[in-house]
């Protein structure tokens, strides 16, 4: 079975204190602030990675443009408060609900063998195991059965990474095979 490594892609640059512009290809989307906690400055995070404990791999985290250096992390389920120096107190904190929380890919740690980030899955052509092409992939929906969209020719096609039906992953050569008896089962096709 392949693994992946939950984490998305935002679209927007970041431009940190020191002026330097970081574009998608260089962050990965981590988590949503859902709201403070407490009064002095604490977040709360909705994670996009795999655990919640993830997020303590990185030593600095960007919302809304501005680079805050992670100072705890406290796992709560697929959730997490976090500590960012500079946010003291609840107002400040306040000022980040509903924004996305990005790190930088350079900050990522590495991952095992056959593991992915999905990011890094979208954008790769999507092949049957006897070399039919179905399309690219153009959108990954995060769950506990993450949900891919193929864009063909003339059809689009939504379906599960269920157990069998991603044969193998080659991030390098932009492609994904799958299982077609499989893949059929669970595929919706649009057109």
């Amino acid at each position: 079975m392949v693994k992946y490594r939950r984490a998305a892609i935002c679209g927007a640059a970041v431009l940190n204190r020191k002026g330097r512009i970081y574009t998608m290809n260089e962050y990965l989307n981590i988590a949503t602030v859902l709201k403070p906690q407490g009064i002095r400055g604490e977040i709360k995070v909705k994670t996009l990675t795999d655990s919640a404990s993830d997020l303590s791999l990185f030593p600095r985290v960007f919302i809304d443009g501005v680079e805050y250096k992670l100072m705890s992390v406290r796992p709560a389920g697929d959730c997490a408060y976090l500590v960012l120096r500079g946010i003291a107190d609840r107002n400040a904190a306040e000022l980040l609900r509903g924004k996305e929380v990005l790190a930088l890919r350079s900050d990522a740690p590495d991952l095992p063998e056959g593991t992915y980030y999905l990011v890094d899955v979208l954008g790769c052509e999507v092949f049957t195991e006897k070399g039919k092409s179905l399309g690219s992939i153009v959108d990954i929906t995060p769950a506990k059965t993450d949900i891919y969209v193929v864009r063909g020719e003339d059809k689009t096609i939504t379906f599960v990474a269920a157990e069998g039906v991603i044969e193998d992953i080659d991030v390098r050569q932009r492609r994904v095979v799958v299982n077609k008896k499989r893949f059929d089962e669970v595929a919706m096709y649009e057109q």
